[in-house]
């Protein structure tokens, strides 16, 4: 198989911007789900719940954290590393994954987060957090998959 043909079927071994874009967002996911289950890097760790919004846990102080939060945020870093093998899977990682955020960020601005709703659980800060990821997230997605793909020369 020459190298154009390999390019385009989204099999980069060589790695492309949008592959390395995936593994950055994907291990630092990693990073903040394993820090979430740190004492001190997370203040009031004692109170850590399983879910909801009973958990008073904040990771850097500012960011509410449940161990349910933590797990998602660990699955979702496994998920941006395993789908960074290619270009195309990484792309849809970033956009869908920002998509996701997006969704997550409405969903945070809407419900009482004094409420069974707040299941995840979310602050204000989670929310603002949540807007900045799911932006970015897709710019990247958008903007590096363009050029994985206009990289392909005839």
């Amino acid at each position: 198989m020459t190298e154009r043909a390999h390019l385009n079927t989204g099999r980069n071994t060589k790695g492309s911007p949008v592959q390395a874009a995936a593994v950055l967002v994907g291990a630092t996911f990693l990073l903040v789900g394993v820090l979430g289950f740190i004492p001190g890097i997370t203040t009031q760790y004692d109170g850590l719940e399983a879910a909801g919004h009973e958990s008073h846990a904040k990771l850097l102080g500012i960011f509410q954290v449940s161990i349910l939060h933590n797990v998602v945020h660990l699955l979702f870093g496994a998920a941006g590393l395993a789908l960074a093998r290619t270009a195309s899977t990484a792309r849809t990682f970033l956009i869908g994954g920002g998509a996701i955020y997006l969704v997550l960020w409405l969903y945070g601005l809407v419900i009482d987060k004094s409420s069974q709703a707040n299941f995840v659980p979310l602050n204000t800060a989670d929310d603002w957090l949540h807007f900045v990821l799911g932006v970015a997230m897709i710019g990247l997605g958008v903007v590096l998959g363009k050029r994985s793909r206009g990289s392909v020369t005839a």
